[in-house]
């Protein structure tokens, strides 16, 4: 009831799918390949109602372990959205072919499949990962030693090239082609290549070769009975003559290309046919004429481009079905294979869970007696190990104690050494006071001598020697003193060093002054520049400063 209320040509269409899907499901697997053929066909008037054959042909492909058809049907399938301009869909049915092709190891299906994806990328405007493709295809129909592959892929070069406009790169790849098609006696491939040689004559203005290439390709689509492709070559042919001034001739031509056309029904071919009678006409100065064909050539632009919308509506619910149902059979076949791994993932859990419980039962009396006796050896241990501790702590007391009397023994040393060079510079002080008075006396029989002692004494002042033990013993008692002075100053000499280590030890001026040999007023001066180096505030005490380092 449904069908008979479409219109006739729905009902067409509607009963000859339905009959086509019950012959198929009838089919055994090894008559798939041939209903791809089939359903490629189809796809030239109906590419909506060939992606739902192919579909049904891929999963039942699947269903019967046929890689090599499943794989074959998802490229075909994106051989129809790549001719309806849905590449992204299509490049999405290349890659899982390819993946099916690769599993198979079979060359010659992933060489065409390389092919493919090539096109696609050259249209999608990615001619250099187009080459890498074909060059990929070609190494593999090389392998194979397969020469009508060789030479579609040559030629798809050659058109890339044709395409950047490198002419000699592009004759070179077409001759390979058409060597190869020759070879294997192809017409229709040899034809194709005549066309593409011809395309490039015309890009080159070399319209007399062109016209030769364009007549072989038309008598080679004739003795093949390839009237669409003879329709477009004809329509080659009187669009060189046009261009050559041969006007009443590319008439005739391309008026043979549109009688032609409009048996077939060639909507796109009648609008080009038409459009290039136009412009012969309006070369001629027939205006009435050429204004006649380039509105029907118009016209049948607008009909082709109904006619897509249409086919392009039906072909988009169509993909759109396709991609639900494989969504949810994803679902499905997920949600079933969770299922399946719950319901193992709890017979192991129960499982182990029985066995857990018989080992646990088992062995639970010897736990209890080995718990006692690793008790018992726990305490024993533990026995050991605060005793060991004890022996530690005392052994750390006596590091500590020895320690603590080493640093008094230093710090008794270097108290001596401190009071010994205050006694020797008092000792010194005294004994130059003395010399000095006696120098004064201006006895001129003891004074060269008296004043070569006086030079002694001085150069004994600040004796090398006596300061290195001092230092030594400071450093001891007062560990990384001068690494913690490093940081607040880098300026400081020797005698700043020394002065701040009297001041460590915490001697009084008079003290300090006697051993750096210098009287209360330089010891001031010395003081005061001490403070800037040390860049001390006003108000801060210096020897305060000095004892918190």
């Amino acid at each position: 009831m449904f069908i008979k209320s479409m219109p006739t040509g729905c009902r067409f269409l509607v009963t000859g799918l339905f009959t086509f899907l019950l012959l198929m499901s009838a089919l055994p697997v090894r008559a798939q390949s041939g209903q791809i053929k089939q359903a490629l066909t189809l796809s030239q008037y109906h590419a909506d109602s060939a992606l739902i054959v192919l579909k049904k042909i891929h999963a039942d492909a699947l269903t019967k372990n046929n890689l090599a058809v499943a794989g074959q049907s998802l490229q075909q399938m994106g051989q129809i959205c790549f001719n309806q301009g849905h590449y992204a869909q299509a490049l999405d049915f290349y890659l899982h072919a390819d993946k099916i092709f690769a599993q198979e190891n079979n060359k010659d299906l992933l060489a065409n499949n390389y092919n493919k994806m090539g096109r696609l990328n050259y249209y999608n405007r990615q001619p250099a990962n187009s080459r890498i493709l074909y060059n990929k295809a070609l190494s593999l129909y090389r392998q194979t030693r397969n020469r009508r592959g060789q030479a579609e892929v040559l030629g798809d070069i050659g058109h890339l090239f044709e395409k950047s406009k490198q002419y000699d790169s592009a004759f070179y790849y077409q001759r390979l082609a058409l060597d190869n098609y020759r070879q294997i006696n192809f017409k229709q491939g040899s034809a194709k290549i005549f066309e593409n040689l011809g395309s490039i004559y015309e890009d080159l203005t070399r319209y007399d070769s062109a016209y030769v290439c364009f007549d072989r390709a038309k008598r080679l689509y004739e003795d093949d009975k390839n009237g669409v492709a003879s329709i477009e070559v004809i329509n080659n042919l009187g669009d060189v003559l046009r261009k050559t001034g041969q006007y009443a001739q590319s008439i005739k031509q391309t008026r043979i290309a549109y009688q032609m056309a409009f048996k077939t029904n060639d909507l796109y071919q009648l609008a080009a046919s038409s459009r290039d009678i136009g412009k012969s006409y309006q070369l001629l100065n027939q205006m009435d004429s050429a204004y006649k064909y380039v509105e029907l050539s118009r016209r049948y632009s607008l009909d082709v481009y109904s006619k897509e919308s249409l086919n392009q509506t039906a072909f988009l619910q169509v993909l759109y079905d396709i991609n639900r149902k494989s969504d949810e059979i994803a679902r499905l076949n997920t949600l079933r294979k969770t299922n399946r791994i719950i319901t193992i993932s709890v017979i192991i859990i129960v499982m182990l869970l029985i066995i857990i419980g018989v080992v646990i039962f088992s062995r639970q009396r010897l736990k209890i007696s080995d718990q006692k006796k690793l008790a018992e050896q726990n305490r024993s241990i533990f026995e050991a190990q605060h005793e060991l501790m004890q022996l530690e702590l005392r052994n750390k007391k006596l590091e500590e104690e020895s320690l603590k009397q080493q640093l008094e023994l230093k710090g008794k040393e270097l108290s001596t050494h401190t009071l010994n060079l205050i006694k020797n510079n008092q000792l010194l002080e005294g004994m130059r006071n003395t010399l000095q008075e006696m120098v004064k006396e201006d006895k001129r029989d003891q004074k060269r001598q008296m004043q070569q002692l006086i030079v002694q004494i001085n150069q004994s002042f600040n004796h090398e020697q006596q300061w290195k033990e001092f230092t030594s013993a400071f450093e001891q008692v007062h560990q990384s003193f001068f690494e913690k002075l490093k940081e607040h100053s880098n300026e400081l000499t020797s005698a700043d060093i020394r002065l701040i280590a009297l001041l460590k030890v915490n001697l009084d001026s008079k003290d300090i002054a006697s051993l750096l040999g210098i009287s209360l007023d330089s010891l001031r001066v010395s003081r005061y520049r001490l403070r800037k180096k040390l860049n001390i505030e006003q108000g801060e005490n210096l020897s305060t400063f000095i004892q918190a380092l």
